[in-house]
């Protein structure tokens, strides 16, 4: 199974980012996204080291709180 998890650039270099999610800091690649005007604040979806999207802050924060719910689940499940 493949997933992309949503992060928000904290710092640009080029076509790199530096990106955090939960406190966790990960090295990003954007050369998939292009010239799309991507600035330090912006939520991107992020697979295997590279951003694959942008999205809202909403979104990134409904995707969290998915991942969340199921994490939730399987520790129940688990128990």
């Amino acid at each position: 199974m493949c997933l992309a998890v949503p992060f928000q650039i904290v710092s640009m270099t080029g076509h790199m980012a530096c990106c955090e999610a939960r406190g966790v800091r990960r090295d990003v690649s954007l050369f998939l996204l292009g010239d799309q005007g991507i600035a330090v604040g912006d939520h991107v979806l992020v697979h295997v080291g590279y951003a694959i999207q942008t999205m809202t802050p909403a979104d990134a924060h409904a995707t969290w709180a998915l991942f969340d719910e199921i994490t939730a689940q399987l520790d129940r499940h688990e128990a």
